[in-house]
């Protein structure tokens, strides 16, 4: 559904390349293909070996980089970040990558993911003498890396600043000498490596590479620090590999169809999700749609398997930008009609499944099945490609407390009453991790369900949690 409408952010994509003299371009074009992360701000670093340049700025990777801002940008070696931010995150000074200049070397990092103890060890740093420019958990990596005590070689205080950090992180770091990759210990947050021709390039998803014509190697491993210079690529740990959990949502919604998060192509596993959901229910209808874009794969699944006909019953703008969408309840309701129409012929007089990967706050969902009972639908089944969202996410996905969330403490119901469908209908999470590819069981499946179990994979530290959430926190 349109994340921008119902509260669903993912906190960004990042990208890197090392040993390409057009690595800025390169980068562009990385970032666009990255583009659907986030919107609120993109930058590139790039570095020559004789230091680092920046561009960066509030806005779409377009709107960033126009008049020949890429110009500016000269080197071999770059980072890059397209960015979504929370309420305290926003400002020109959070978007990143962030450099820092001394006199022992410079770096510039730039991060996916929420580290949940940044509070705890910002101010274990201030009480040290450290001073943050930012809000971004993102500069605390930076300060452990300078402040860290024993060697001097930047590997060993970079595996020493890492494993300190709590929560999903994926960073991609740049000095005048190479490019480090850091995947947390779980591997919460996506981040593969490719090679394009020569060079190595790092990504939060695979589409990047297909734009740029770069081969997928392989993922990063939870707990790997990679390094990549002139003299190649070696692989360390700073941590041991916890259980794997890469964040369901992933799957469900943020990755691009096109993308594959652990070899398992995320349209496949979308459209087998639909499949499971019409094999775990019966319903008689005329018609299936999809809410568009991420629920498209799920409805096509669903037709498929069920029978009933696949129609695109709903229509999205391309021509409404995010700036029109405000932070209001009322003006979040008209964003709807602004973003997405019914077309009349398809779903008049028809009983319509409608088809979409989650429900977060419910506004949406009211909207669109008031909008096709208007357009004509006698009926209209809502059927959700993933389980009920219960629990707060503090990983980088922007839902922060219960009271975001319609499922906490309803019961189906009650939820279906509320959104004012005909019926509604989960996949339960047993079907959900069997479509994607994971074990079936619910211990050690590879995949974090904390959204929709309330069973977090790392700690979870109070200063992650707002007040009147803590004792919600399982």
């Amino acid at each position: 559904m349109l994340a921008e409408l119902r509260g669903l952010n993912e906190e960004c994509g990042v990208f890197g390349i090392w040993g390409r003299e057009d690595a800025p371009q390169i980068s562009y074009y990385g970032l666009h293909a990255l583009q659907h992360r986030g919107q609120e701000g993109a930058g590139i670093v790039v570095t020559n070996g004789k230091g680092l340049q920046v561009v960066k700025g509030e806005g779409l990777v377009n709107d960033v980089f126009a008049n020949n801002k890429l110009d500016e940008l000269q080197g071999h070696g770059a980072i890059g970040q397209v960015r979504y931010s929370s309420e305290n995150g926003r400002g020109i000074e959070n978007v990143q990558p962030l450099v820092f200049r001394s006199t022992t070397g410079s770096l510039s990092v730039a991060h996916n993911g929420n580290i949940v103890n940044a509070t705890e060890l910002r101010e274990h740093l201030e009480r040290q003498g450290s001073i943050f420019q930012t809000n971004s958990d993102t500069e605390v990596l930076a300060h452990l890396i300078k402040r860290s005590s024993g060697s001097f070689n930047l590997r060993d205080r970079a595996k020493k600043a890492l494993a300190m950090l709590k929560g999903a992180f994926a960073f991609v770091i740049l000095t005048e000498d190479g490019l480090m990759i850091a995947q947390d210990p779980n591997g919460l947050r996506p981040l593969s490596i490719g090679k394009l021709g020569d060079a190595w390039v790092v990504a939060s998803e695979t589409c990047a590479f297909d734009i740029i014509g770069a081969e997928c190697v392989r993922s990063v491993e939870p707990g790997e620090l990679i390094i990549i210079n002139d003299q190649g690529l070696t692989s360390e740990r700073f941590a041991p590999a916890a259980d794997s959990a890469m964040c369901s949502m992933e799957y469900v919604y943020f990755a691009r169809p096109d993308s594959d998060i652990d070899n398992i192509n995320i349209h496949s596993a979308r459209k087998r999700c639909g499949k499971q959901l019409a094999r775990e229910m019966k319903i008689e209808a005329d018609v299936v749609t999809g809410v568009p874009d991420s629920s498209i794969s799920a409805a096509i699944g669903f037709s498929e398997e069920s029978g009933i006909p696949y129609e695109l019953g709903l229509i999205k703008s391309r021509y409404v930008g995010r700036t029109f969408i405000q932070p209001s309840q009322e003006l979040r309701e008209q964003g709807v009609k602004m973003k997405l129409s019914p077309v009349r012929q398809v779903v008049k007089g028809k009983r319509v499944v409608m088809v979409d990967d989650s429900i977060v706050r419910g506004t949406t969902s009211k909207r669109i099945v008031k909008m096709l009972k208007e357009a004509g639908a006698t009926e209209v089944h809502v059927v959700i490609a993933s389980p009920p969202l219960v629990s707060p996410c503090f990983y980088g996905v922007d839902i922060s407390t219960d009271s975001e969330l319609i499922a906490t403490n309803r019961t189906n119901d009650e939820v279906r009453d509320l959104i004012e469908a005909d019926s509604l209908t989960f996949l339960s999470p047993e079907g959900m991790l069997e479509s994607i590819g994971r074990s079936d069981t619910m211990k050690n499946c590879g995949q974090c369900l904390a959204c929709f179990t309330g069973e977090y994979p790392t700690e979870i530290y109070t200063d992650t949690v707002l007040p009147h959430e803590k004792e919600t926190v399982r």
